[in-house]
């Protein structure tokens, strides 16, 4: 059986972001693509963007300052 492995920070100088592997329906994914072109950003944006508005909304006190 393996252990779950912790994750770090990854790069010299890092800001202490970590890498992670997640897996998405495939509607889901096209929609996330083509809000990434439409905005002219990289999905990972769109995707850590949803994520500090879903946090934000769910726990305020939890979440960081949010940069729109």
């Amino acid at each position: 059986m393996k252990g779950k492995k912790r994750a770090e920070p990854s790069g010299p100088g890092s800001t202490g972001s970590v890498r992670a592997t997640i897996s998405f329906p495939s509607e889901l994914y096209q929609t996330l693509e083509g809000i990434a072109k439409q905005k002219k950003v990289s999905l990972a944006w769109v995707v850590r963007d949803a994520t500090e508005r879903y946090v934000a909304d769910k726990w305020p006190l939890l979440a960081g300052p949010h940069h729109d």
